[in-house]
């Protein structure tokens, strides 16, 4: 390894002066992360040391205030990917039990938390722009500011212009001044667009360095990142529950910290971001060139077919949540009791993969989950027909709607690190938009299918109290048989990089398609505008589809 003249090396500790830091600097988060930079924006993974660093001045004293902004600026980025998923965390149990209060209908039930993913479907947008305009030489760090920003003054104005209180007794549905659910879905929605732009930075960021870990160390960074998410996401969601289920101005306290953890936690975090600008920036042309080039590969068409196909049959039951409120009378308390325990074992689910799963193959993760998620789904069936084999029905329905987010957890990493690997240099933010735009828009469009999928059966609210549960026992089996369908796209999906990369070689048959890329391009573009109509009608026009 190769030290600048002014480096004094003893004993496996690097003492360096308070150069500037335009010259030389290299620190180590507590997150592990490790980060390099230079002004011409140089990297190289090769110099990367397990060792020490102690920064000293030029009279060898330390430097403390350098420490803390190296520690400020090493954290910023797992700072947004845990911030991500408090705001997750806070604002699902909120929005899986308020609209209920609001009296909204079962199609409205299941839009309301799908509007707050909406905005995540404009990632390719958001990430084309960070791209090719930065703004004050910086392509990624005032976006995010701004990200965080419209995030706290959507759910400011919610806050001071509705009544959030929760009615003072059961048989209350309503009281006056509460938000209508046109007004909670736009503020939600806004809510969606600030934190789901910041978090296309982050990802943008990351998808940078991953590239320069060492081949072994593959995905370590995003496991970590993504770690972070999912924590935060596991800490904040019973914290909803219990302000919610315990204080008659739960609602307030809610929509309160999501407006105020982001002002308070990333904004000056924001500050201390590390964003290099490349030498070259490539212009609107370019960018769309390299995008339209890297879509017609087939590296890059076939596996995210597979990707969009997968989450695209995760239909679920849309009436579930009422089905378990109306025949067995859960409480609010109780249904976010089984959300939670959802977000503790998603969190389990990527220490797994993490520790246990990061070197198996994907097709493995991914046929052990399709046949877990499927057995996890078809043991709905069970619950319906009130055989619980001794367990109370809560028990019963948190083993089977819990475990399943576990096995998400499982099968969402290798995803992310697969797209990681199909991002071009200079294009990172609009190529990593691009691909998980598609792949969220699938996951918009299964929760759109299945609110059309209400109509097929009765599975209205009145269906159940009168105990005709027909239509939730064949609506579940064919949810369920649409899930595990998933399985017959299995060999669509690469085995690990070297699989991915071989799929650009000649011998591949269309390893360059115009065909495919066009039909990858268009199938984003219509499920973003189906899911978005689909979304706008049930939140303006319920019961538009049949359901109840």
């Amino acid at each position: 390894m190769t030290l600048p003249s002014e480096v004094v090396k003893t004993n496996d500790i690097e003492v360096l002066p308070l150069l500037p830091r335009s010259k030389y600097h290299k620190w180590k988060t507590p997150m592990g992360i490790s980060t390099y930079g230079s002004n011409n924006n140089s990297t190289s993974i090769d110099i990367e040391k397990e060792a020490s660093v102690v920064w000293r001045d030029h009279e060898g004293n330390g430097c403390t205030r350098e420490k803390l902004f190296r520690f400020l600026e090493g954290v910023s980025i797992p700072a947004c990917y845990m911030t991500v998923g408090l705001m997750q965390g806070l604002s699902r149990p909120f929005l899986n039990v308020y609209p209920l209060a609001l009296g909204a209908t079962e199609a409205q039930q299941v839009t309301l938390p799908t509007l707050v993913m909406l905005p995540c479907t404009f990632k390719l947008f958001f990430g084309f722009v960070s791209d090719t305009m930065p703004v004050f030489g910086k392509r990624r760090k005032y976006y995010m500011g701004f990200g965080w920003i419209l995030t706290s003054f959507s759910m400011l104005h919610l806050l001071f212009t509705s009544n959030l209180q929760l009615p003072s007794s059961s048989g209350e549905i309503m009281i006056e001044g509460a938000p209508s659910i046109q007004v909670l879905s736009l503020s939600f929605f806004l809510f969606g667009m600030g934190f789901w732009l910041a978090d296309v930075m982050g990802d943008s960021l990351v998808a940078e360095k991953a590239k320069l870990e060492p081949l072994e160390q593959r995905g370590q960074l995003q496991t970590t990142c993504y770690a972070c998410r999912f924590f935060g996401l596991m800490v904040a969601a019973p914290c909803s529950t219990v302000l919610y289920s315990n204080f008659e101005n739960g609602p307030a306290i809610i929509v309160g910290l999501l407006a105020g953890i982001p002002l308070i936690l990333m904004i000056p975090l924001v500050f201390f971001l590390r964003d290099d600008t490349p030498a070259t920036i490539l212009t609107i042309q370019e960018q769309c060139s390299q995008l339209w080039n890297n879509m017609c590969s087939r590296a890059v068409w076939q596996p995210m077919a597979f990707v969009y196909l997968f989450n695209l049959l995760q239909v679920t039951n849309g009436a579930w949540r009422q089905f378990l409120k109306t025949v067995y009378d859960f409480s609010a308390e109780e249904l976010n009791d089984l959300l939670t325990a959802s977000f503790v074992l998603l969190y389990v689910g990527t220490l797994v993969y993490k520790y246990f799963m990061l070197k198996w193959s994907w097709r493995s993760v991914f046929i052990i989950s399709i046949v877990m998620n499927g057995v996890l789904s078809l043991m709905q069936l069970s619950l319906i027909d009130d055989r619980t084999f001794g367990l109370s029905p809560f028990v019963f329905a948190l083993g089977d709607d819990a475990f399943a987010q576990f096995v998400s957890g499982i099968q969402f990493l290798p995803t992310t690190i697969m797209m990681v690997h199909l991002c071009p240099d200079g294009s990172e933010g609009a190529s990593y938009a691009m691909y998980t735009t598609a792949w969220n828009s699938s996951m918009l469009l299964a929760p759109a299918i299945s609110t059309l999928m209400l109509g097929i059966w009765d599975v209205s609210e009145e269906a159940l109290e009168e105990g005709n549960l027909d239509g939730m026992f064949h609506l579940t089996i064919l949810t369920s048989l649409l899930q595990i369908s998933a399985i017959l796209f299995i060999g669509m999906l690469p085995r690990n990089v070297k699989d991915l990369e071989d799929l650009n070689s000649p011998a591949f048959s269309f390893s360059y398609s115009k065909i495919g890329g066009s039909i990858f391009l268009g199938t984003i573009v219509l499920s973003i505008g189906y899911s978005t109509v689909v979304g706008i009608l049930n939140v303006v026009n319920p019961g538009w589809a049949g359901e109840s």
